[in-house]
């Protein structure tokens, strides 16, 4: 073969490669870079329900902030926000989505879920028991048009692994919340959210995991003890500053979840896992990549971190911690032991 035929034989191999590599994942960035990340929060009041701020001052603390989507969810009230995009709404800046919180208790646990842009108000559901009133609210929420997260599974030591696992119809769950009476860590015998999630993951369910705020208080920025802003969120990679492609990324797994460190991209291959992380002065960081049972098949300090799969970890997360405590969770990649 000619010097000029094996060159273009191998442009055509590489060219190839990249195709299937971004086959592959929707976290593949795309040929024309068309994708971006975009910053934000899924859980908010107001003082439609029981927050502090009107509307208005909510939207703005986001907008001010560096967001880029905010929905409001007050509970079991239906927020219009015409207006408020109207106002503080911008192309390709800044978008306001219609929400709702979904509320109710049952044998002393709180069932609260999510339901992001759905067409119409959702009155509670109560079912026979925690599973089955779970069910019936993710139903509601998907039957009015909307995407239904289920939230704080620690809150009141409400949800278990065994009741994520029979739920059909949700597939994100908050992972971490910056309400300070979640549990987000556990005690006392009752399991992190994280070990909650690697438990579903290790029962073969798929299920992404979200950071959010759950706000309710804007008026005592000084309180650790209240329900703040900018406590934690998600970077979702879409193509545009839309609801449907917002919505439509999130449940691909195409975003992240954060409480301050930042991803610059994720690479994912059918050999392999690689994360850039954006630095921050002296800052640094470690990469735990967590598979089957919560197992830590791998720690990286390298930047960018990179994991080759194995075949034999069922699924792999990757957990990012900085040395001041933030921390970033990517998606789970499922794997095929073949």
């Amino acid at each position: 073969m000619s010097g000029k035929k094996y060159f273009l034989a191998l442009v055509i191999v590489f060219a190839i490669q990249l195709v299937f590599i971004g086959a592959q994942s929707g976290l593949a960035q795309k040929p024309d870079g068309a994708l971006h990340w975009y910053k934000g929060n899924t859980h908010t009041h107001t003082l439609n329900s029981d927050g502090d701020s009107a509307p208005d001052d909510v939207v703005r603390w986001y907008r001010e902030h560096g967001y880029h989507f905010l929905v409001i969810t007050d509970h079991d009230y239906f927020t219009d926000v015409i207006g408020l995009n109207a106002v503080f709404g911008a192309e390709e800046q800044f978008l306001v989505i219609k929400g709702i919180e979904a509320s109710y208790e049952i044998d002393s646990k709180a069932i609260h879920i999510n339901g992001l842009n759905p067409e119409h108000y959702i009155l509670p559901e109560k079912g026979t028991g925690v599973v089955e009133t779970i069910q019936k609210n993710v139903d509601a929420i998907r039957k009015a048009g909307g995407v239904p997260h289920i939230n704080h599974p620690n809150f009141m030591w409400s949800l278990t692994a065994e009741d994520l696992k029979h739920i059909t119809g949700c597939i994100l769950f908050e992972v971490y919340s910056g309400h300070p009476r979640i549990n987000n860590f556990g005690g006392g015998g009752s399991p992190s959210v994280e070990e909650i999630w690697d438990d579903v993951l290790s029962s073969g369910k798929l299920i992404y995991g979200l950071a959010v705020d759950d706000t309710h208080t804007f008026k005592e920025p000084w309180n650790k003890d209240a329900a703040r802003p900018g406590q934690g969120w998600i970077m979702v990679r879409a193509g545009q500053l839309t609801v449907d492609a917002l919505l439509e990324a999130m449940e691909k797994g195409d975003f992240y979840s954060s409480t301050g460190v930042d991803i610059e991209t994720i690479d994912l291959s059918e050999r392999a896992l690689s994360i850039s992380i954006r630095g921050r002065g002296m800052t640094k960081f470690r990469t735990q990549f967590i598979g089957e049972n919560g197992k830590v098949f791998k720690e990286d300090v390298s930047n960018p971190a990179t994991y080759l799969f194995k075949g034999d970890e069922m699924y792999i997360r990757a957990k990012i911690i900085d040395s001041n405590g933030r921390i970033a969770w990517t998606q789970p990649v499922m794997i095929k032991n073949e």
